[in-house]
């Protein structure tokens, strides 16, 4: 039995967007059908919401991260500590937290200085991607696409602040984004709360945040569409999301997932590092 979408996300608890009367509604109707209790799910409910499980994660970390040099000369860019802490044990932690039983990691640039996430995390599986320094990170996300079925597709390079950002279960395809007045750097147009053109610099758009979520059906088409996307001319050379939002939008409907700014944080560069932890500001 499939879920509408206020249904979810009362069951689920997001339940910011709706009024107090449509919720007390809708609860009433989830607990004569005995999806729960309270405000607790039954055992029924979380049945019901099996099938919406995220099944997996996929780190695209291969780059080499020249932006954030002279840090990265002998760490690859997710390794680096920021107060102490590698900056994608924040995004694993938060995996492992929403019982993300799969994960992945692209890696390429000093790939093996990842072996040394295997300590604390003996699960994690590798995918080693030789084109690392030769194409752009949609040969990483190439390697990963027949892995994209519910999936969250994460950069390696995110501060995470927030954790319930990474969720046990998601309704559909979406993509992170910070609503902005004014943005210069990746961002998308949306319309309805859906995605409708990805682009560089703007107004009254969201910024996006390199943190998404791939349905079965984005994914099928994400397993045709980026092996086709890396053999068209320049092709090597684009990133991997433009793929689903831009070379093959026609394909897709990806809804925005708002967060804010103190959610995450994109740290770039070696000056971006240096303002958040003063250790490096030597």
């Amino acid at each position: 039995m499939s879920l509408t979408r206020t249904e979810f996300d009362i069951l689920t608890g997001d339940t910011k967007k709706y009024s107090r009367e449509l919720v007390d509604g809708q609860q009433k109707i989830l607990w004569e059908r005995g999806l729960l209790r309270g405000e607790t799910l039954t055992a029924e409910g979380l049945k019901i919401l099996e099938p919406y499980r995220v099944r997996r994660a996929i780190f695209i970390v291969a780059g080499i991260g020249e932006r954030l040099l002279p840090i990265t000369l002998n760490t690859p860019k997710p390794l680096v500590k920021v107060h102490g802490v590698r900056i994608i044990d924040r995004l694993l932690d938060a995996c492992i937290a929403a019982e993300i039983e799969e994960i992945y990691v692209v890696r390429g640039y000093l790939s093996e200085q990842f072996d040394l996430l295997l300590k604390k995390y003996p699960t994690l599986k590798f995918i080693d991607n030789p084109l690392y320094n030769e194409a752009n990170n949609i040969s990483s996300a190439k390697l990963a696409a027949h892995l994209m079925s519910r999936a969250y597709v994460l950069e390696g390079d995110l501060l995470l602040h927030n954790p319930a950002l990474i969720r046990k279960y998601e309704f559909t395809s979406n993509f992170l984004g910070i609503e902005m007045a004014r943005s210069d750097d990746w961002c998308f147009d949306v319309r309805d709360g859906i995605i409708v053109k990805q682009k560089i610099g703007g107004l009254n758009c969201w910024q996006e945040v390199g943190i998404s979520f791939w349905d079965e059906n984005s994914a099928a088409h994400l397993a045709k569409d980026l092996p086709a996307a890396f053999e068209l001319p320049g092709g090597r050379e684009l990133y991997w999301d433009e793929v689903p939002l831009k070379i093959f939008a026609e394909n897709y409907r990806v809804a925005i997932r708002p967060c804010l700014k103190s959610d995450v944080v994109e740290i770039d560069t070696f000056g971006e590092l240096k303002a958040i932890d003063k250790a490096y500001d030597v």
